[in-house]
Order: C-alpha cells, then sequence, then structure tokens
C-alpha cells in the first residue's frame, strides 16, 4: 500500500553534517509513524530491541490503544463483539473485513462445520509421538503436516486457495486440540459432529467417551466461545508477527501457522494462564496470599503475581471484564465457588483492584488470570491451556498472513548492531 506522508521529520546526525528529511505517516488511530526506510541508503539503520517502536506493516485488523485500555477488530469494540456476537462471526469479520448478512453467516457456519473432520492418516501421525508429549509438541507437528494433505490449495497467490486454507484451519483446529488431549489420555478420537456449534463441538470431542452420551452444558459452551472470542486476534504480537515474518518468504499457510503457535508456547506469551494456576499451586491456600503479596512488592524478591498488568494495556484489559463475568458465571454453574483456587483468585483480584501498590502501576488482573481459572474449572488440564489459546487465535494469524500476501510486500529482514570480532586471520590448530 502506498503511504502518504502527513507531515515530515529532520533527522540530524552530527550536528548539521547529516540531515534527513523522514516522512512521517498517518494512521486512522494511534500513533503517528516516522518512516526510516531512507536511512538504510545513507549507511544507517535504526535500532529497536524487541522491536517496540517499530512499525514492520500497516494493518486494517486490529486496533489496540493500551492507555485507555481499548481494543478494536475491524473498528468494532471487542466489549460489543463479547455481548452480542460469536466466535464464528469475529472470524468472519476478521478474514473479510465486514459483519456477515444472515444467509453470509449461515453459509460460513456451514462451511466450517463440514471442514472440521481430518484425514484419517493423520491419526498414524499421532501415533508417532509419545505419550507424555506436550500437546502444543503436538500442535506444532500435526498443524504443519496439514500442508501434506491439501496440496489442492497450496498456492498462495491464488485468492481463492487462501480462503479455503482460511476455513480448513479455522474448522480444523478444534478437531486437532481434541486429538492431542485424547492422546495424552490413551482415550479413542471422538469425531467431530454437524449438528453442534463450533464451543459444543469442541468440548464435546474434548470430554465425549464411546461408552456413553455426552451432553454439552450450554454455560460451559458459552464461556469457552467467549474465550476463543477473546483470543482471536491482539494486532502485532510476537505469535502474529511470527506468522507473517514466516509468511513473507512464501511459506504454506499451514507451515506459517505451525510457526505462530511455536512462538505462542513461550511462557512469555501463550503460557501466561498456565503460570497463574502455577503460581496459585505455590500460594497454597488463602491464608498464604498476604505473604506472597509482599514477596511481589519487594524489589530484591524473584516472586512475581501472574496475570496482573499487561505489556501493551496500562489500563484494564478490557478483555478481562468481559472474562471475569465469564468466570463467576461458570464457577457458579458447577458449584465450585467455594474452592480454594478460588478463593485465592478472589483474593488476590480485590487487592489488585484496592491495593495503592498495584493501582498505581496498573497492574490489573488481565484476560489471563480470569481464562485460567475457567479452563481448571471446566476440567481443561494446564498443559492444554496454550492449545486453546492457540485454537482462538488462528482466526487472527490466518488474517494478518492473508492481510500480507494479498498485496505487495518484502520478505522480513531485520537488522542488527554487531558487537562481534573484527576481521581477523584464521590460525592453523597447530599454532594456537
Amino acid at each position: 500500500m502506498v503511504q502518504k506522508a502527513t507531515k515530515m521529520a529532520r533527522l540530524s546526525v552530527d550536528g548539521e553534517d547529516s540531515v534527513f528529511e523522514l516522512p512521517v505517516y498517518s494512521g486512522t488511530e494511534g500513533q503517528d509513524v516516522i518512516n526510516v526506510g531512507s536511512l538504510t541508503s545513507k549507511g544507517y539503520f535504526t535500532y529497536d530491541p524487541g522491536f517496540v517502536s517499530t512499525a514492520a506493516c500497516d494493518s486494517e485488523i486490529t486496533y489496540i490503544d493500551g492507555d485507555k485500555g481499548i481494543l478494536l477488530h475491524r473498528g468494532y469494540p471487542i466489549e460489543q463483539l463479547a455481548e452480542q456476537s460469536n466466535y464464528l462471526e469475529l472470524c468472519y469479520l476478521l478474514l473479510n473485513e465486514e459483519l456477515p448478512s444472515s444467509a453470509q453467516q449461515a453459509e460460513f457456519v456451514d462451511t466450517i462445520k463440514h471442514h472440521t473432520m481430518v484425514h484419517e492418516q493423520l491419526v498414524h501421525f499421532f501415533r508417532g509421538f509419545r505419550r507424555d508429549a506436550h500437546p502444543m509438541a503436538i500442535m506444532c507437528g500435526v498443524t504443519g503436516a496439514l500442508s501434506a494433505f491439501y496440496h489442492d490449495s497450496l498456492d498462495i497467490d491464488n485468492a481463492e486457495h487462501r480462503r479455503i486454507t482460511a476455513h480448513r484451519l479455522i474448522a480444523k483446529m478444534p478437531t486437532l486440540a481434541a486429538m492431542s488431549y485424547k492422546y495424552a489420555t490413551g482415550q479413542p478420537f471422538i469425531f467431530p459432529r454437524n449438528d453442534l456449534d463450533y464451543a459444543e463441538n469442541f468440548l464435546h470431542m474434548m470430554f465425549a467417551t464411546p461408552c456413553e452420551d455426552y451432553k454439552v452444558n450450554p454455560v460451559i459452551a458459552k464461556a469457552m466461545d467467549k474465550i476463543f472470542l477473546l483470543h482471536a486476534d491482539h494486532e502485532q504480537n510476537a505469535s502474529t508477527s511470527t506468522v507473517r515474518l514466516a509468511g513473507s518468504t512464501g511459506a504454506n499457510p499451514f507451515a506459517c501457522i505451525a510457526a505462530g503457535i511455536a512462538a505462542l508456547w513461550g511462557p512469555s506469551h501463550g503460557g501466561a494462564n498456565e503460570a497463574v494456576l502455577t503460581m496459585l499451586d505455590e500460594i497454597g491456600d488463602v491464608k498464604n496470599i498476604d505473604k506472597f503479596v509482599a514477596k511481589a512488592k519487594d524489589p530484591d524478591d524473584d516472586f512475581r503475581l501472574m496475570g496482573f498488568g499487561h505489556r501493551v494495556y496500562k489500563n484494564y484489559d478490557p478483555r478481562a471484564k468481559v472474562m471475569q463475568q465469564t468466570c463467576h458465571e461458570v464457577l457458579a454453574e458447577l458449584g465450585v465457588e467455594d474452592s480454594p483456587t478460588l478463593k485465592m483468585a478472589q483474593r488476590l483480584e480485590q487487592i489488585a483492584l484496592e491495593d495503592e501498590y498495584f493501582v498505581k502501576r496498573r497492574l490489573y488482573p488481565n484476560v489471563d488470570f480470569y481464562s485460567g481459572i475457567i479452563l481448571k474449572a471446566i476440567g481443561i488440564p494446564v498443559e492444554m491451556f496454550t492449545v486453546m489459546f492457540a485454537t482462538g487465535r488462528t482466526p487472527g494469524w490466518i488474517a494478518h498472513w492473508n492481510e500480507m500476501i494479498g498485496a505487495p510486500y518484502k520478505i522480513g529482514r531485520p537488522r542488527q548492531l554487531y558487537k562481534g570480532h573484527s576481521a581477523r586471520d584464521y590460525v592453523p590448530v597447530g599454532k594456537r
């Protein structure tokens, strides 16, 4: 996309000896962006560890204002989507830029339902893993392996192929997720059912067995749909940027999504809700809360309260507000309001919202704090938490990949500040 400068910035190096005029671009929302691309030809790069101040692309998908606690998908506030929409409608929105009509939504839902099965040969692929393999290791492998089964839609320059692949990935991800769980438990795989909606189908594949009928609790299904919806996209985060970087090489979409899953696996990214439960296990009992809060406040103590604060949000995470309500609905439905884990979580939540130390630092409970508690209550094991995240995030990854591939793009090639040895001569081993 050709950008038009709204103003110019001046960069001076060594006084007035080198002065550069750099175009400044403005988006529809957010900060202005200085285009530093011309500096390369002048012998300079910019230095930005973690790319925290660098816009590597332009995008029309998601916007975040962390200071104000705003999250928009195609312009729609996440609170409105969570209250009035559902996961598959959001998938359609992310992929197609606009909300669907009734006919478009019905067609999209029907398409997803009829793509949920996976090739039977994939069962043998699962059997190559150890039974105690981490489910995210399995998800990396089987998602990338899908490219071996769908040669008919791997032309990334073909818009129809990209559309078909998007549908297949959204449809099959919950099937693969449930299969990774069943494989670890030694239970038989459960086939998807077209008479169930997206979240219901996932829960059925997770928890049903051939021994008896399994009825999906509608409150739990609604909560699962909301978890998927709230994780569907979050702008240029580490895993989404990984998908874009892999996609910039021309790699097939299944490989790119597998790369995103691998990035999400990191405990600093997708493992945050798992870390919340680990922290609560470490605290052990509500009577220990004050001691651990004091440890968290101590600058010389390595202990951290997980699930509070966010790298992007310096206000209350808007997704956390929705998840908080869902959390209480699920726990009330399951009758576990008095569980030790919940009591600890509720006490920590109260402290974070009232204690001056946390309020001053804007360390509010985030979406991971509540989602981990919900998933545990539903019966999903901790090692599957990041798999839930990956399942929900799939449409966002695909939307960003498709947005990039559908327009002129460059292969990603970050630069570096080299601080190693200067050129030196090789010394044969006998003379060292």
